[in-house]
């Protein structure tokens, strides 16, 4: 197991084509979202459109955490509404007996600090996990990621 790296800015390394990377992405997933709103008739997540449980409750910051673990919200000690779901990662609605990889997302409420830009006004921090061991893709531009989005959408 590794150890957690505490952020820096020097950790981020945005690729040359990263723009474009993500208006290839948005597009992929406008095509998912367009083509199951075609199939349910009605409006559906582009992936992990199935939920399978939603949680409701709060996210405790105990004090005392190591510096490489006091990091953003968790830097001092406090707590805040949080909602957990349970999903499906595909953007179709299918049968519990499919055995696909599930997904658990967090999502914090009333966080405050700073913002990416064109994120003004949001103060919810979102945690995203996956119950596989490694993730399928190294980064947004692998041609792997960009062709499971392209076969999640009948394309």
């Amino acid at each position: 197991m590794t150890h957690p790296v505490r952020f820096a800015p020097s950790v981020e390394q945005i690729k040359p084509d990263e723009a474009e990377t993500i208006r290839a992405l948005e597009e992929q997933f406008n095509l998912i979202q367009e083509t199951t709103a075609d199939d349910y008739k009605s409006g559906v997540r582009a992936v992990h459109a199935k939920a399978h449980g939603i949680a409701i409750g709060r996210l405790t910051v105990s004090a005392g955490l190591p510096p490489e673990l006091a990091q953003g919200i968790f830097s001092h000690p406090t707590s805040f509404d949080a909602v957990i779901r349970i999903s499906t990662n595909a953007g179709d609605v299918l049968d519990d007996a499919i055995a696909l990889p599930r997904g658990l997302a967090l999502k914090v409420m009333d966080v405050p600090g700073d913002r990416l830009p064109g994120s003004e006004g949001e103060t919810s921090q979102d945690f995203i996990m996956v119950n596989g061991p490694v993730f399928t893709a190294p980064d947004a531009g692998c041609r792997v990621f960009i062709s499971i989005a392209t076969q999640l959408s009948g394309f």
